[in-house]
């Protein structure tokens, strides 16, 4: 499978033969499998103060003819402050008290990671890949290795011009803190991924334009190719991306 690599002009330069991931079998429930995994390890583990209402002088005495038990009264009203001359004071402890202790806490130690194979999550990554091929007449766009010392952010966005992607991010505009939740618009969509090979001047250039990612070829995720498993968006890829992609998967995995 080739692919035309362009310049930042947008003007095609020469073919390039792309890896055999490319043409890998599309498999979305990997994918969703692996978007389900990554997400997992984004969940911030949580607890309570080990005593929370427990800290009271509040007691429960269970005997019938034991002072101050007030007998044949329900079970839900023990235990109650401990008060002098033989006065029952506030319900304490149980879960249905006011400020009493929580029936089911948050454990910290329970696992909220879903693992995933390694294997599986490489096929995964490859599947993803070969998804976003759907776009530009199911090839990639492929730009010259210029593209990843771009400096300026108005130098990337006259790239994404000359591709002819500024209609997908005109698209996009940021809706006001109010009307998010009930709006059915997205704030930022994610439309364009650019895809570099190493640590260069775009990864800070790039970031600041509403609905652009970018990331090196051993930071790519399933979630960056096909936000939320389903919907598609246009991938740039630089030529060196192309050329280190194949054995840049071989290491990816979730630890």
């Amino acid at each position: 499978m080739n692919a035309d690599v362009f310049d930042l002009n947008g003007k095609v330069l020469k073919p390039i033969e792309l890896p055999s991931l490319f043409e890998e079998q599309v498999r979305k429930d990997l994918i969703l499998r692996a978007i389900a995994s990554e997400n997992s390890y984004l969940l911030q583990p949580q607890g309570s103060y080990r005593f929370a209402g427990m800290e009271t002088s509040a007691v429960y005495v269970g005997r019938m003819n034991v002072y101050r038990t007030g007998r044949h009264m329900g079970i839900a009203i023990r235990p109650r402050e401990k008060l002098g001359g033989g006065v029952q004071g506030k319900v304490k402890r149980i879960p249905s008290a006011t400020k009493g202790r929580r029936a089911h806490p948050h454990k910290v130690e329970k696992i909220l990671n879903e693992k995933i194979n390694k294997k599986e999550y490489q096929k995964a990554i490859a599947s993803a890949i070969s998804y976003t091929c759907a776009n530009a007449q199911h090839k990639p766009i492929v730009v010259t290795n210029e593209i990843e010392s771009l400096p300026k952010t108005k130098q990337v966005i006259a790239v994404l011009k000359a591709l002819n992607l500024q209609q997908s991010l005109e698209k996009k505009k940021r809706i006001r803190k109010g009307l998010r939740r009930s709006s059915k618009q997205n704030v930022y969509k994610k439309t364009v991924l650019i895809i570099v090979s190493g640590n260069a001047g775009i990864l800070k250039s790039g970031r600041n334009i509403a609905g652009v990612d970018v990331c090196t070829t051993k930071a790519i995720s399933a979630n960056l190719l096909v936000p939320g498993g389903n919907s598609k968006r246009a991938v740039i890829w630089s030529e060196n991306a192309i050329k280190n992609i194949q054995q840049d998967i071989k290491e990816l995995h979730l630890k």
